[in-house]
Order: structure tokens, then sequence, then C-alpha cells
């Protein structure tokens, strides 16, 4: 886990608002050039150049406070019963602005455990984290906006546990990812390892740029695949037995603007039983801002197609044709939708019920606006039982034989 950053928003401009240090060195002492000042009092501060050294209750350092013109600028120091914790530099801003260190705050050899250079209060350039005992724990790399571009993570026993690149290597010479982000050889794939020792993940780059992804479970089977192509991409998910649960296939749509990537747009998503079979099928089309649904599938668990909706454009209108089948593959019902929205979908036109032996039972007519206008009724071999015309309240009247 990374050492978190220490908030820094009490640092004010000028002295008189460190109201949290004065808090402490109120009590305890505080000096510059060797004569008390106080926190609390800007009148002590005001106009002068130098560092102010405060001190707790046994006379150990707790902090120092670099000062410019009576307003903090400079060097800060914070201090743990007497061992160094944090140095920083800030600005008149009271923003870190500068090289910053975190240590252990331990006696005797005080460990690194955080280092930084920030542009006004963010992180840019290499940040380096270390584990209490030495060893490298992460590096990160931020871009001058303060946004975090490329990480390389370890566990305790030194080995990769994290990796993301950035378009060329920054991390050297902690880190040679100019060989693991494919930087040299072309392709190259890593192993990840989890905090407890096994491997987690293998992940190939080129360039920088991720192109497969094997997450695995803690027994070295798969849990999830991604193959990431520069125009389309696809993703399994397993089980624990091995088992696929989840398929999912995308496209990728550019942006349009230089130097920002594309975006993922999904196309297939493909859903399986915990047993093996699949179950749910959804196909879309891509357009120019995205993508629209047109197929979507279910599956008995005996492999029979179980519904099938298609989604099409019928007199400049979207729609839905629905179709449910029985468990040997006979269809059951047809009908087409009008798409209005998921809470106002109704349906149209006429729609056909049949029994398990293939023969039409039942029709229903609909007009534009999802009313029944019509319904007929039929044996199983084909007579007309029902014909009726249906009002908008509901009466009947059987049409004319």
């Amino acid at each position: 886990m990374r050492i978190p950053r220490p908030c820094y928003a009490f640092l004010a401009t000028s002295v008189v608002a460190l109201s949290p240090l004065a808090a402490h060195a109120t009590v305890n002492g505080c000096t510059l050039d060797g004569q008390p000042v106080d926190l609390s009092n800007g009148s002590t501060t005001a106009g002068k150049t130098g560092v102010i050294h405060c001190f707790d209750g046994e006379g150990r350092p707790q902090r120092d406070i670099e000062l410019k013109n009576g307003r903090q600028a400079g060097t800060m120091r914070w201090f743990y019963q007497g061992v160094l914790q944090k140095e920083s530099m800030t600005n008149e801003r009271g923003n870190v602005d500068g090289l910053s260190r975190t240590y252990a705050a331990t006696p005797g050899r005080n460990q690194l455990l955080h280092e930084e250079t920030a542009h006004n209060g963010s992180a840019v350039g290499l940040v380096r984290d270390w584990y209490p005992d030495g060893v490298l724990q992460r590096l990160s790399w931020h871009t001058e906006d303060g946004r975090e571009a490329a990480v390389a993570g370890f566990t305790t026993a030194g080995k990769l546990s994290d990796l993301r690149c950035f378009t060329q290597p920054v991390f050297a010479p902690d880190f040679d990812d100019a060989a693991a982000c494919g930087f040299r050889k072309g392709p190259q794939t890593v192993e990840l390892f989890a905090p407890r020792g096994w491997l987690a993940a293998r992940v190939t780059f080129d360039h920088g740029e991720r192109r497969h992804i094997e997450n695995l479970w803690e027994s070295g089977k798969p849990q999830q695949v991604e193959e990431l192509g520069t125009a389309s991409g696809s993703e399994n998910d397993f089980a624990e037995d091995g088992t696929r649960r989840k398929a999912l296939g995308w496209v990728v749509q550019a942006s349009g603007i230089a130097g920002k990537p594309g975006r993922r747009v999904l196309t297939l998503q493909q859903d399986f039983h915990d047993s093996g079979p699949l179950v749910r099928e959804r196909r879309w089309t891509p357009n120019g801002h995205g993508a629209d649904l047109a197929l979507d599938q279910t599956w008995y668990l005996n492999g029979q197609l179980k519904t099938k909706d298609e989604y099409l454009v019928q007199d400049g209108q979207p729609v839905r044709r629905a179709t449910t089948f029985f468990d040997d593959g006979k269809t059951s019902s047809v009908g087409l939708w009008a798409m209005r929205g998921e809470s106002d979908d109704h349906p149209i036109g006429v729609h056909q019920s049949f029994d398990a032996d293939g023969h039409l039972r039942g029709e229903t007519s609909y007009d534009a606006r999802g009313r029944v206008t019509r319904e007929r009724a039929l044996d199983e071999s084909g007579k007309v039982t029902r014909d009726d015309q249906v009002f908008e309240d509901g009466s009947r009247k059987a049409f004319a034989k």
C-alpha cells in the first residue's frame, strides 16, 4: 500500500495562521535566531527571515519552519519524539514546491519511506515509496499537471506486483521499464505477483501498450483473459473451476483529438451458466457516437434457443421483433414492438402464437398506439374458431363469416 501524502492544507502563507502548529509550539516553545517567538502572535515574526525551531516538553525537536519576510517559505520539517519524520519545501503560497521526503521516524537507521518532487502542491516526475525495511514498494511517474501516468509496484519480497507503462521509459535506474514495457525488443510479457507471493497475472506490453492480460486465480487457472488490439479487443472471464462465465468483445473508436486515446465500444456480450452452456448473448452495431443494440438472445440449458429479440428500423422507426421458442426449438410466439423507451415500448402489427406442434393457434392485431384491434383463435387443424374486432372500450364484435 502506498504511504499517503500528508495534508498541508493547514499551512497558511503567514506564521500567524499556523494554528495547528501553534497548539504545540506555544506550549513547548519555539525560537528564531535563539529568541523566543509565539506562533499565535504574528508580531513576534513579522518581517523576519530565518528558521523557527520548535521543541517538545522534553526539549526534543518538534518542527522547523523557514520564514522569508515573515511568511513561511522554504524548508519545513516535522519530528516524532525528536526523530525526523517529514521534510519538504514550500512556496510562499504554502504549497509543497520542490523535494519532499517522509521517513519512518525511528532512532538509528531512519528509513526513507516516500520521496517526491512537487510543483505548487502536485507531484511531478518520479515518486518513490519504500517498505519500512528499505525494499522498494512503488514507483510512479506524474505528468506536469500532476496526473499519475505510470506505476510499478513491488511485493515485500521485491517481486513485481503492478505495472502501468508511460509512452517512454521513465523508471531507470530503479526499474528497467524499457525492457518490461516492450520498448527495447518489442512485445514483452511480465509476471505480476500477489502480496502473499503467488503468481497473480501475466501482462504483455508493446511499446508501453498492454496487448494481453491474463489474471489468475490463486490455483494458477485463468480468471480473466483480455486481448487488447489497437482497433478491437476481447475479454473472457472464468470461474475457479475453469468454466467460462462471460465473454466481451469491443471495437475502439478514435477520439478525433490528437494524443487522446480512443474509447471502447461494446459489440458483444455473452453470459454462461455455471455449468458451462451459453445462456444469453447480446450484439451491438457501432455508430458514430457509440453502438446500437442489434440482437438479444437467450438459451435453455439444453442448448435450444429460448428468446430472440432483433432490433430493426421499420418505416423510419426503431422496432423490436420478439420471438419466443419452446425447449425443442419450435417457435412459440412472434411479434413486433415499437421502441419508445424502456417504459413506453408497446406491441404493433400482428402478433402470432403457436402450439408445441408448430400450429398457428392465435393472432392479435395492434394499432400504432399499441391498442388491440382484432383477435383470432384457431384450432390445431388451422380452422378459425374465433375472430373478433376489438374496440377502444374493450368491447368486441365478431367479424362476419
